[in-house]
């Protein structure tokens, strides 16, 4: 079987979700770290034109957006489950939830004037305006909108007295006592605020919370070894996508296997890859494309928060 690969960068709250469901898995995998902002020519050589962090590889089959990535650990290691039997839409909805709210008040608080001071402290002023700016154009031509910071300041008391009400009663994890996809999902944003000595205060009054977040944080990152972002690309290379599994799946709009598509996010980051559709179920997305480094690769996303268009 191909290794696991993990196309991320530190600083990544979305790659760190990603690098704790690999550690809950106790999984080794090869670590390729990308660029925070972009050109990041040789993971689009993979994607297609997808760049948002993190993406998973395995072979020639490359996973876009950590619900995509989480699905396909659970397949290359059923238990422990991030999306636990009997529990899988109450998880898949709290985790969606998670990944956007609770996400965006994460960024917000990171944007405030001295948290931004903090993260680039000791850097260029250019790599500050580059990042910002950087930032500022993930967002053009999607449905999210950047939350204020004073709002999210304003918020924040709801959110994370609700999770502390929470936790109080549902023993060390949010749905039990075992971490799930939900717990990786409320962790992420959380990280990314406690990462930043201009934010990590607005964590100090929620006692069950700050327990919690040493528990998930034990799950650990599993065990990475570094590798060359050329080396990947010539996994590919050398690669066949994996057979993929019949399906009698309908697509509402009348899309086909076979036709010519488009696929995109809809929130931010909303680069279209195009392709043959090859695969399409309820949750996942494949298309097929040749890259002139990469060869034949097949690209997977969620259905869920993605668009696909006829081409």
């Amino acid at each position: 079987m191909s290794e696991l690969i993990l196309h991320h960068y530190p600083q990544s709250p979305f790659a760190e979700k990603a690098r704790m469901m690999l550690g809950f898995k106790g999984l080794n995998w090869r670590s390729v770290f990308i660029p925070a902002v972009m050109p990041k020519p040789d993971l689009v050589a993979l994607t297609g034109g997808y760049r948002r962090t993190p993406v998973m590889q395995i072979g020639a089959d490359i996973y876009c957006d950590t619900a995509m990535i989480a699905r396909r650990l659970d397949q290359e290691q059923p238990l422990p489950a991030l999306y636990p039997e009997g529990k899988e839409a109450l998880a898949a909805s709290a985790a969606h939830f998670a990944d956007q709210v609770m996400f965006q008040h994460g960024v917000a608080l990171n944007f405030r004037p001295e948290s931004v001071a903090e993260r680039f402290k000791g850097a260029p002023e250019s790599a500050m305006q580059t990042f910002l700016a950087d930032r500022k154009a993930l967002f053009d031509g999607g449905n999210a909108s950047r939350l204020h910071p004073s709002q999210a300041v304003s918020q924040w008391p709801t959110l994370l007295g609700r999770l502390e009400q929470q936790l109080s009663e549902s023993g060390t994890f949010l749905m039990g006592e075992e971490p799930t996809i939900v717990d990786f999902s409320y962790y992420h944003p959380l990280w990314f605020v406690a990462s930043n000595k201009a934010a990590a205060s607005a964590l100090e009054p929620y006692r069950q919370v700050r327990s919690w977040m040493e528990a998930v944080a034990a799950c650990g990152h599993g065990e990475s070894t570094p590798m060359e972002s050329a080396d990947a690309i010539e996994v590919a290379r050398q690669s066949s996508p994996a057979e993929l599994p019949a399906t009698g799946f309908a697509d509402p709009n009348g899309l086909a296997v076979g036709q010519a598509v488009t696929v995109a996010a809809v929130d931010y980051g909303t680069d279209p890859v195009a392709g043959t559709l090859v695969y399409q179920d309820a949750e996942e997305l494949v298309i097929s494309r040749e890259d002139e480094r990469a060869g034949l690769v097949h690209v997977h996303f969620p259905r869920y928060g993605f668009r696909i268009s006829a081409a």
